[in-house]
């Protein structure tokens, strides 16, 4: 909040010094002049009319001229311009004032020359001394490491920032930039607003900053890299606040400060979820999770363990990931029934196992092999996992009578030229088919990439940056659509609630972006500049890889939901097209059996005819993961 007594105090001393000044310089002037040439009409009523005139005159033409917007205590040469900006308006306010007074040409020569210099003089000496002074008593008295900070947001952040870093002791702070004109030239907590976030560059430079900390929580992505671009080119070291969603309704703390992440220039606006809806649909209930160890389904079980859940199952092939996710869990939710099972998806004997036991009211289905450079080459595995066992987890959800199942697909099921994405594919038609047949309701949640999730390319990219490059691209054009983990898992539950049986939904996904800037604010992030000291490497597009991905299919409409960011997409498939690709996927099922990957191959592409695009291999051979 402002503090009035502060600010008028701080005017009133600078003004009042500097009309001072002024008095002082033009009697100093007039009688130099006067010494080099008797004038007889000076008297002392004329030199008080003349410094009345004087004081209005420049007074006025050294406030347009930016002298108040300066403070003394980072006053620097850079502000040296101002003052002569000042001191030659004082030359022209002098003429002003002769000429109206009618003095003589020679007297006004010799002053205009006179009066500018001394102004000048003694405008700069006091601030400058004042700034050395400063300096030097903090140099001598504090003997420690501080850094001049300028915080970024005059807000209620900013403001509650500001008493924890000066408690610090390590933090100069010098002021606050803010985009608010209402704010400009105003003090907020006894600090000066200097200006819009546009001046980043200029006051960094000028006020010799060290550390600039971003105190805008309600930052959208564009805004957030629109201030880092100006931090970086400004050429400081900057941290911000979490975002309202993290902070969530904590005090904003030192602590709170963190580097800046790439998840602050890619994610988006913080999700508005119907809680209560979501609460209604999940609590009391029994939810089993299957790959809960993973990245997705981890988030899925944090998220629906606040909402009360009767019991919640996880299941998993990864030993230390189903190890990791039930310490976390049961850490923060003591509470809360939890069963952790090891086993495989494909395995029909486990999943009936854990459907008859755990009894699921509602199964979230996250298992999947999802690397798609890896799959590529191993079709058969690729099958196996993806269809077959998502084929096991439904028909033992359907047997069972399990109110609600949740598919999580992707985006590169839409017109896959991949094996990932084909086999994502009919995993989506296999859920819309059982849903005509049983009483679950079968659902399916569709979106793009997750940042920061296990193996993507973000983790990819910061451990190449790590070893000091190169980072590799797989082409300068490729584009991805990415989303937080977070904001992943609460659309799924939200998708999941929304549903009624047989809908694809798709994720609201915002804008694609480009791998290329993805991987370049990462190597900045680390304090790098791409190109000079991390190379960028195109490495050319794998098997199987598209430039760009899609949401939907050419032929797919869609609609909006209740919910602004999940769209329903509705299939134009007929259902003798759909009974075709049941019969070819028993077909595919029995080749996978007998491990006839050629005849699996020619009944994927049958499924799924988009995939003819590009060949499918059989060679299982690990190829290298890239950008």
């Amino acid at each position: 909040m402002e503090k009035p007594a502060a600010s008028f105090d701080r005017r009133i001393f600078v003004i009042a010094h500097d009309f001072f000044v002024l008095v002082v310089a033009w009697l100093g002037a007039r009688f130099l002049a006067n010494w080099l040439i008797d004038d007889p009409t000076l008297t002392w009523p004329q030199l008080a009319v003349e410094i009345n005139l004087i004081l209005i005159i420049q007074g006025f033409l050294q406030w347009r001229a930016g002298l108040y917007r300066g403070v003394w205590r980072f006053a620097s040469l850079p502000d040296l311009g101002n003052l002569l900006r000042a001191a030659i308006l004082g030359a022209v306010a002098g003429i002003a004032v002769m000429l109206l007074l009618d003095v003589s040409l020679e007297v006004m020569l010799l002053v205009v020359w006179a009066f500018p210099g001394i102004l000048l003089l003694l405008l700069s000496l006091p601030r400058l001394t004042y700034r050395i002074f400063k300096d030097m008593r903090s140099e001598v008295h504090q003997r420690r490491v501080t850094q001049r900070t300028l915080i970024l947001g005059a807000g209620r952040s900013g403001q509650l920032l500001l008493p924890e870093l000066r408690r610090r002791g390590r933090y100069d702070v010098v002021g606050y930039l803010d985009d608010n004109e209402a704010l400009r030239g105003r003090l907020v907590e006894s600090l000066p607003v200097l200006g819009p976030i546009t001046r980043l560059s200029k006051v960094c430079r000028e006020a010799a900053i060290d550390l600039v900390v971003i105190a805008i929580p309600s930052a959208t992505n564009q805004q957030m890299q629109r201030i880092v671009s100006y931090c970086e080119a400004a050429d400081v070291e900057f941290k911000t606040l979490p975002t309202l969603k993290q902070m969530g309704a904590t005090l904003t703390r030192f602590d709170d400060l963190k580097s800046v992440a790439i998840e602050d220039l890619l994610g988006r606006d913080p999700v508005s979820l119907d809680w209560d809806g979501l609460r209604a649909g999940l609590a009391g209930r029994r939810v089993l999770v299957t790959g809960g160890g993973g990245s997705i389904g981890a988030e899925l079980c944090r998220q629906i363990a606040r909402l009360d859940p009767a019991s919640l199952v996880i299941l998993d092939n990864c030993e230390y990931n189903l190890y990791r996710v039930d310490y976390r869990l049961r850490s923060e939710f003591r509470d809360l029934i939890i069963e952790t099972v090891l086993g495989d998806i494909c395995d029909s004997a486990t999943i009936n196992r854990v459907m008859s036991q755990g009894r699921p009211d509602v199964v979230f289905h996250a298992a999947a092999y999802k690397h798609l450079p890896m799959l590529q080459n191993q079709a058969r595995e690729a099958f196996k996992n993806n269809v077959l066992g998502t084929k096991r987890v439904a028909d033992a959800a359907a047997t069972h009578g399990v109110d609600t199942f949740v598919l999580i697909s992707t985006d590169k099921a839409v017109n896959p030229t991949n094996v990932m994405g084909a086999t994502k594919r009919v995993a989506e038609l296999y859920c819309r088919y059982i849903n005509q047949h049983t009483a679950t309701r079968f659902i399916t949640v569709r979106f793009g990439n997750v940042l920061n999730s296990t193996g993507s390319v973000v983790p990819l990219f910061n451990e190449q940056i790590r070893h000091g490059g190169p980072v590799t691209v797989t082409h300068p054009d490729i584009t991805r659509y990415f989303m937080t983990i977070a904001e992943a898992g609460q659309l799924i539950l939200q998708a999941g609630v929304l549903g009624e049986g047989g809908e694809v939904f798709v994720l609201d996904m915002g804008e694609p972006v480009k791998i290329s800037y993805l991987a370049e604010q990462l190597i900045r992030l680390a304090g790098k500049e791409p190109g000079t000291d991390i190379e960028i490497i195109y490495t050319g597009l794998r098997p199987g890889e598209k430039l760009f991905e899609e949401l939907f299919h050419a032929h797919e409409p869609h609609a909006k939901t209740g919910h602004e960011k999940i769209f329903l997409s509705r299939s134009t498939m007929d259902q003798a097209s759909l009974e075709a690709i049941m019969a070819n996927l028993q077909a595919a099922e029995r080749a996978s059996q007998s491990y006839d990957t050629e005849a699996l191959q020619a009944l994927l592409i049958k499924m799924v005819p988009e995939l003819a695009r590009r060949g499918v291999s059989s060679d299982p051979k690990v190829v290298p993961l890239t950008g």
